[in-house]
């Protein structure tokens, strides 16, 4: 791992806001004091070409004043129609003219001059103003050093210590700003690791700013109710287990007991009679878990085309039911899934019917046109009815949940475990499809949506096309 990744996210954002500070810093900096230059030598300029003028109307007049110049740096010529120096500055006595341009007419030219007359390495800014004197053109140059790029060094230190007063402000506030915004992310981090599955109902605290963090520490909070929720789900999953095993567990060691304690009022037959009942319901619950946790943990089933007309028909062949069971069944409705599952759900939908119904249960399979692309090519239902007392509108959730039974089927003979129905939704939904309970003039109306196959008849099929079965033990 690199440097910069082992740093904190403060750091970072420190650094990084220190840099850019400095880069603007120095590049504003850098613009003040060009454009503070430029300011300074046109007032320059402007300076030497107004003495220049001065001179040149003496000059006009038949008249040289002295000094020509006021200022110690600054140097001035005064050269005849034939290029001799006339008059000179002091510092320039005796020396050759300092420039070979010439003005035109009444406006001065400028331009800088390096070397010459001037000591080595040095530039200056001379400019030349004409005049007429005696019918004859005359040439008067006003010079100076240039400017320098720090203008005056006084300057350059307020600009400089400027410039890095304010990349040292801004860096410090960056620094101050990011870690306020990172503050809770801090409390976030400190509050998880006291969360624990002894107290599964903390929250993380959510920050009042409408940013990311409030908009992370919502998510976060989201999470942890829906690990909470699973959590106390899987608890409660454990606990009704762990009752609904030990009943038959308990039931064969009192059958067992009792045999063991009073050997003559009981026989093998007997005994094994009184415990194959319970190993029955033991082994169904067990069934029941294993199915769970499969579909809990994703296992994906079998992907194959399964005819729901065929599968419920030969499902209604093999059982002796109680109950007379009526049967409307479309052909061609054809589902993708498991046919395992398939036929787990409907044995669970017709079983849970068999206890509840008084006489007569209704199995219809049938294709109906798609409403969305979820059901692109159509839907299959598988409708379970019964004639029993139904199921409250309110109650009609709550009976899909794990290990429910409504107080009317809590007894061993009435309802298994409370996992039949909870296992079909789950099947139903791993395929893509739904099953709710519906109304229905009487009883509890089961339906069962899948996406249909491609290769389903149409819905629009005639009646006389379905299978009418009566089915009767």
């Amino acid at each position: 791992m690199s440097a910069p990744q082992r740093w904190s996210i403060t750091t970072r954002i420190t650094l990084f806001t220190g840099v850019v500070a400095a880069l603007l810093s120095a590049l504003l900096a850098t613009t003040l004091m060009i454009a503070i230059n430029r300011v300074a030598t046109d007032f320059l300029t402007d300076e030497l070409a107004a003495n220049a003028g001065r001179v040149a109307t003496a000059v006009e007049q038949g008249r040289i004043p002295y000094p020509l110049a006021y200022h110690q740096s600054r140097n001035m010529q005064v050269v005849d129609s034939r290029g001799r120096v006339v008059a000179a500055t002091k510092a320039l006595q005796g020396q050759p003219r300092m420039a070979k341009f010439t003005s035109d007419g009444r406006t001065s030219a400028t331009s800088v001059v390096c070397g010459g007359v001037f000591p080595m390495g040095e530039c200056n800014i001379v400019v030349a103003r004409s005049a007429r004197y005696g019918g004859e053109s005359w040439i008067i140059y006003s010079a100076s050093p240039v400017t320098p790029t720090w203008v005056d060094p006084r300057l350059a230190a307020l600009v400089g210590g400027s410039a890095v007063t304010l990349a040292a402000a801004v860096t410090y506030l960056g620094h101050r700003i990011a870690k306020a915004s990172l503050r809770p992310v801090s409390a976030i981090q400190a509050e998880l690791e006291e969360i624990n599955a002894s107290c599964p109902d903390r929250r993380v605290p959510v920050p009042s700013s409408q940013d990311e963090i409030h908009a992370l520490a919502e998510s976060v909070n989201h999470t942890l109710s829906r690990l909470e929720a699973a959590l106390l789900q899987q608890r409660q999953f454990v606990s009704d287990a762990s009752h609904d095993l030990r009943s038959p567990i308990a039931a064969m060691q009192a059958e067992v007991e009792d045999a063991l304690i009073a050997p003559q009022e009981t026989s093998v037959p007997k005994l094994g009679v009184a415990v194959l009942d319970d190993l029955k319901r033991l082994q169904a619950i067990v069934h029941d878990l294993l199915t769970i946790a499969r579909l809990d943990s994703g296992m994906p089933g079998a992907r194959e085309p399964v005819d729901l007309a065929i599968l419920v028909s030969n499902e209604l062949r093999t059982r002796r039911p109680a109950k007379q069971i009526e049967s409307a069944l479309e052909p061609g409705v054809l589902v993708v899934g498991d046919r395992s599952r398939l036929i787990r759900v409907f044995t669970n939908l017709i079983d849970n019917a068999q206890r509840h119904a008084e006489s007569t249960i209704t199995v219809n399979v049938r294709r109906e046109p798609g409403d969305d692309q979820h059901f692109a090519n159509g839907v299959a239902v598988l409708e379970v009815i019964d004639d029993g007392p139904g199921i409250d509108p309110d109650k009609r959730e709550l009976v899909f949940q794990r290990f429910i039974r409504l107080d009317a089927a809590r007894t061993k003979d009435a309802g298994g475990a409370g996992l039949g129905l909870a296992i079909a939704r789950q099947i139903a939904e791993n395929n893509g499809g739904t099953l709710r309970i519906e109304d229905s003039p009487r009883g509890a109306r089961f339906v069962l949506r899948l996406p249909a196959a491609p290769g389903s008849r149409e819905a629009d099929e005639p009646a006389s096309s379905y299978d009418m079965l009566n089915w009767r033990d």
